[in-house]
């Protein structure tokens, strides 16, 4: 599954995140994956986040992109790319939802 997103300068996230030089905090990469997997595997649930690395900073509308796949049984990875570079990967050990 792949999604091309860009995170607006007006986004809440900016105020004081840091002035002068904005950055999208990870958190709010990480949500963007979440949201992606929700929509791919609706059935699916996040346990926890077994990998993530923080590769290159996020700068308001940049447009950047996720792509998930599956990894070994319940495990999700993701990567996010800015064209060629990638900024984060990592990968989610997920569950069914009951």
């Amino acid at each position: 599954m792949i999604q091309q997103y860009c995170i607006a300068a007006n986004h809440p996230c900016f105020a004081g995140h840091f002035p002068g030089n904005p950055i999208v905090p990870g958190v709010v990469i990480l949500d963007y994956a979440r949201d992606l997997l929700q929509q791919w595997q609706p059935n699916c649930r996040i346990k926890t986040i077994t990998q993530v690395k923080f590769l290159q900073p996020l700068h308001p509308e940049q447009a950047f992109t996720i792509t998930l796949s599956q990894g070994a049984a319940n495990s999700i990875k993701f990567v996010c790319s800015c064209g060629e570079r990638r900024i984060v990967t990592g990968a989610f050990l997920t569950e069914s939802r009951s």
